[in-house]
């Protein structure tokens, strides 16, 4: 009987608490997805690009930072459970009304977590796959991977990974029901939800004075972040961080009576259809939730910053890996003093690199010391890289290397022989031969120095994905960390509000009217910590982007369409969900 209970129950769970499934097989997918960096092209591609060191040292940061990931989603996850748990107090009390035992109870809660736990997991894990090749394609077009290297898979290890750090998550889970339901005393799970919450008052004076204090907190902070900078790491940057906070929280704490009076003036407003009601029921749960959404805030300020700085920087490294090899392929040859000035041409035919053949343009050009001007190129070669490369590249080529434009002559001596050049048909190939003689010829005794664009690439792809991929593991956790604790929040208080909106029915208020208001007091919810945690992420990627304009710019528009689709995605499908799921609580009630 109690296993077809089960049963019934964990069917009814994921009817009546989607959002508790949906949060757990997120937490699943999520976990999978970036644990399971074998799979991931740019991964693939680095590991046959003789840049293996890279790739182990993202798979240990990553590894790392999935710990700290385990113990958010924990929480999270056990938040949930804390939630349904709640909604469930009166049908536990019922159970033992009957006279079934504790450990009987507790029992049917095991064995219902244990077949939801097994779903989500089930489920999370399919999604993971998907959107693991998602990922894949998506990182691949940001990196200008070959898709050559594209291949649908399957981390093994990441599964059982993830399999084992959730099955620990839903023992914890468990270990709660149970100890729930042996503290909890039959009076208590019979008036569960008639117990009441003690409001405390506020007058309009008050939050006026704790608005204006959190606003003045905030534009001090925001003045020493964009006048100090984001790097500097003293005992003010901590005040900065504190008045933030602090700012953040007072902003919410002063809209239970601010916001409220505020309304109130505008009559028009104010008495339109139920808005009375919802400012109110708004004014009511803002009152003893204002902490709460001080930290959801904060955990969207961190979502935003982190997903779209992540994002953006991948241009940034694209900027620095033009300046530092403006070319295909870049070599200076000199000779020791004395010697004859080598033919670098027949130099490199000898060493298998045929410039005519593997170039579809390239320069050699002499580069002289002229007295008191130091390192001179010859205007001639100069107007020739113009030609084949255009003014401002040459001009940046020749700042980048510190060499001066003018007329020399044969008696200033010849330093060293310099080659720019362009690839032609296979690069890859032509990279492979282009290095190989350039090896040989530091070996025959020439001073040799060479960098190829390719390399520049690999040296800085690592560090691409490095901050590509941890900036989106932690901006999503971030992220479904805030919606899921507001969409559990907004689902519980309407299923607290039933009396309230029976009450509004009895007096004639019509079902779509009752709905809207349901809608607008989740909007309201969803919405006020979006808006001030925009501000602040304006203001903080405002400060980054003043550290990046250092070396380069970042893509806007990139690092804004990304974070953008993820709020819509992630953000903005809890909001409806939890729309549809408050409707569902009053109208069954």
């Amino acid at each position: 009987m109690f296993s077809k209970l089960a049963f019934h129950n964990a069917g009814r769970s994921v009817r009546d608490y989607g959002v508790w499934f949906l949060t757990m097989v997120l937490a699943v997918c999520l976990f999978y997805v970036f644990n399971a960096l074998e799979t991931q092209t740019v991964i693939r591609f680095l590991s046959q690009s003789s840049r293996a060191d890279v790739v182990q040292a993202i798979r240990e940061l990553i590894n790392m930072l999935s710990a700290f990931v385990w113990v958010v989603l924990a929480f999270l996850i056990l938040y949930a459970s804390a939630f349904l748990i709640r909604r469930r107090k009166k049908e536990l009390g019922i159970y033992l009304l009957l006279g079934v035992e504790r450990r009987q109870v507790a029992g049917l809660l095991l064995a219902e977590t244990a077949l939801l736990g097994a779903a989500a997991l089930a489920v999370g894990l399919a999604l993971g796959v998907l959107a693991a090749q998602g990922l894949s394609l998506f990182t691949a077009g940001l990196f200008a991977v070959p898709m050559t290297y594209f291949a649908f898979s399957i981390s093994l290890p990441a599964l059982v990974k993830t399999a084992l750090a959730f099955a620990a998550i839903f023992l914890l889970v468990m270990a709660g029901h149970a100890l729930a339901v042996s503290r909890c005393r039959l009076i208590d799970l019979m008036k569960a939800r008639r117990v009441n919450q003690s409001l405390a008052r506020r007058g309009k004076a008050a939050s006026l004075l704790q608005f204006l204090a959190g606003a003045v907190m905030l534009l001090t902070a925001y003045a020493m972040l964009l006048t100090r900078g984001l790097l500097v790491v003293d005992a003010l940057f901590w005040v900065m961080i504190a008045l933030g906070a602090a700012g953040t929280l007072l902003f919410f704490r002063a809209l239970s009576g601010f916001l409220l009076g505020l309304c109130r003036k505008n009559k028009a407003l104010y008495y339109k259809g139920l808005n009375l009601f919802v400012l109110r029921q708004f004014n009511a749960c803002i009152n003893t939730t204002y902490r709460s959404m001080t930290v959801i805030c904060l955990l969207l300020l961190l979502a935003l910053g982190i997903t779209a700085s992540s994002v953006g920087l991948n241009s940034t490294v694209e900027q620095m890996v033009g300046r530092q090899s403006p070319r295909d392929a870049q070599l200076t040859l000199w000779a020791e003093e004395g010697e004859a000035q080598p033919d670098l041409p027949q130099l490199l035919r000898q060493a298998g690199f045929n410039l005519d053949e593997r170039c579809a343009a390239w320069y050699i050009f002499p580069v002289r010391f002229v007295q008191d001007r130091g390192a001179v190129v010859d205007e001639e070669d100069a107007q020739a890289m113009e030609a084949l490369w255009g003014e401002k590249e040459a001009a940046r080529y020749l700042e980048e290397e510190g060499l001066d434009v003018g007329a020399t002559g044969p008696e200033d001596s010849v330093i060293q022989w310099c080659l720019l050049a362009d690839y032609a048909g296979d690069k890859q190939d032509a990279e492979a031969a282009f290095q190989g003689a350039a090896e040989t010829l530091g070996r025959e005794g020439y001073g040799c120095w060479y960098t190829t664009r390719q390399a520049v690439w690999l040296d800085t792809m690592g560090t691409k994905v490095l901050v590509l991929f941890i900036g989106l593991y932690l901006g999503v956790v971030f992220l479904l960390t805030a919606a899921a604790v507001l969409a559990l929040q907004q689902i519980t208080q309407a299923a607290d509000s039933v009396p309230r909106y029976q009450v509004l029915a009895r007096l004639g208020a019509p079902e779509k009217m009752r709905r809207r208001a349901v809608d607008m007091q989740v909007f309201l919810s969803f919405f006020l910590p979006l808006a001030l945690a925009l501000v602040h992420a304006g203001v903080g990627i405002t400060a980054a982007n003043q550290v990046i304009a250092q070396v380069g710019r970042v893509d806007a528009a990139a690092s804004i369409g990304v974070t953008a689709l993820l709020l819509l995605a992630v953000y903005g499908g809890y909001f409806l969900i939890t729309c549809w799921g408050s409707r569902r609580v009053l109208r069954e009630k």
